[in-house]
Parts: C-alpha cells; sequence; structure tokens
C-alpha cells in the first residue's frame, strides 16, 4: 500500500500488526440524487471462501446492509451501483451468492464501469489478474443490467456528477467529482487511497503505472488545493474526508473530518 516509502516512514501513518499488515477501510458513498440512489463501490462483499478472507483478515461489524438500514433503506432501493473500477475490494460486494447462483446485490439497480475498463478486467494481465475475479464481475453482464460508460476525462455523467478518469491504478479508473452544495467532492478511490498519500511520492506498488499515477495527482491536487476540495477516502481508517492545501511548493493535509459535518 505504501510503494517504495520505507516502512520507518509509513509506520507512523498506518502502523503494521505482527504480520506486517495494516487496518485499511473499504468506504462506500451513498449519493441521493433526485429519486437516483447511487452506491459508489461496495466492497469486497463475503460471498468468497475462508481461505480468500484468511489472506485480508476482515474485521469490524461494518457493512453495506447496516449502513443502509442506518437511513430506513435497503439493497432493493438502491437504483445505480457506480463502480470505480472493478478490483474486488470495489466491486465484490455488488453480486451476492443465492444457493449455487451468483445474483446481484441490489436487484433494482444499474451497474455502471468504463468500456476500456470492463475490457481490462476481463481479459486481465498476469500482474493484475489476481484482483479481477470472474464472480465479481461476469455476473453483473449476464444480469443484463451492466452499463459501460465511455466518458473522458472530466465529462459530466449525470448532472451534478462528472468523472475524473485516471489510467496509473488501473485502466480508466473514475472518479466521482460531485457538487455538493456548492462544494467539490472527490472520490478518491485508489489514486488517494489514504490521507498519507495525498504526498506525491507515496504511490502504491498496485500501481499498474506508478508514473502515471504520480502525474494525476501532480494534475489532480494542486486544483483540490487551489479550489478547497473535499477528498474523499476509501481506505483511510480513520480519516473519511480531507482538504488539501500548498505549503512551500508541496501539497499538503490541511484539515480532515468526518463525511457527515458536510451536511
Amino acid at each position: 500500500m505504501h510503494g517504495v516509502v520505507p516502512k520507518s516512514m509509513w509506520q507512523k501513518a498506518n502502523p503494521a500488526d505482527e504480520h506486517n499488515m495494516c487496518s485499511w477501510a473499504m468506504r462506500c458513498m451513498l449519493v441521493i440524487h433526485g429519486d437516483r440512489k447511487i452506491l459508489i463501490d461496495t466492497g469486497m462483499g463475503d460471498k468468497q471462501d475462508a481461505k480468500f478472507f484468511g489472506h485480508y483478515y476482515p474485521h469490524g461489524e461494518d457493512s453495506i446492509s447496516r449502513g443502509l438500514a442506518a437511513l430506513s433503506l435497503s439493497e432493493a432501493d438502491i437504483t445505480d451501483v457506480f463502480l470505480t473500477h472493478l478490483h474486488f475490494d470495489h466491486c465484490g460486494g455488488a453480486i451476492v451468492r443465492d444457493g449455487d447462483a451468483l445474483i446481484p446485490a441490489f436487484p433494482n439497480a444499474t451497474f455502471w464501469s468504463h468500456a476500456h475498463h470492463w475490457e481490462a478486467a476481463i481479459t486481465p494481465n498476469e500482474r493484475e489478474k489476481a484482483s479481477f475475479l470472474k464472480e465479481n464481475i461476469l455476473p453483473m453482464e449476464s444480469s443484463g443490467k451492466l452499463k459501460l460508460l465511455t466518458l473522458k476525462d472530466g465529462e459530466e455523467w449525470i448532472p451534478d456528477i462528472k468523472i475524473r478518469i485516471t489510467q496509473g491504478h488501473t485502466d480508466s479508473m473514475m472518479l466521482p467529482q460531485i457538487n455538493y452544495h456548492g462544494r467539490t467532492v472527490l472520490y478518491c478511490a485508489d489514486l488517494i487511497p489514504s490521507a498519507a498519500h495525498v504526498s506525491m511520492p507515496w504511490v502504491m506498488a498496485y500501481d499498474m503505472r506508478p508514473l502515471d499515477t504520480l502525474n494525476e495527482k501532480r494534475r489532480i491536487l494542486p486544483e483540490a488545493a487551489k479550489e478547497n476540495w473535499v477528498l474523499f477516502m476509501e481506505h483511510d481508517k480513520d480519516k473519511e474526508c480531507v482538504t488539501v492545501t500548498e505549503q512551500n511548493g508541496r501539497i499538503v493535509v490541511a484539515s480532515t473530518f468526518p463525511l457527515r459535518d458536510l451536511a
């Protein structure tokens, strides 16, 4: 998760346990937009076997079901599932097991992915293959509820939501850029997975093209600093939202706060 950054540095940001593993969130976002209830990413789900989960040590009681229930909603109320990309920790919760069948977890939702990214996911390279699990991806297509976008960077998906396209982490990852009461909220997905990754050299070893990630951060973070964007952290276990500022020629974290403080 920390790429070439030495452990002596990243240990301060996210201490490792005795197995040299760090704790991370899989924080999804619900956007209520008129009659639409849009879920951005779905976490890893729970349909894999014990061997699979033995590699990741999932813990805690948070779940999409509990989060929706707290708002008096259920999976059936979701109209759109927007997937930033199809790595298992971002789309696994979109599909569930029903006996021997694999079916959508959100029965009334349309699934949205990027056409270029979809092709990369169903014909993966050897390095990325372990992150693209067919049981997460192909049932979306067979359900007949999959729609593929061909948006370019900065184009509008629906009113008040533009999509930023990045290529460093994986092919055509989509970051929703949301106009929320005049404030820009960027769902950062794996471009900036945690507050520590605001630092330019802090690039994950998972990224397919690390230098592209670096250049994408150089392009987006100064804009976020200038316009006081809210950066929504999908993987930071402690920090939900971050703002950034320019300081002595560097982009640094200015503030952190929970998403509810925007209400």
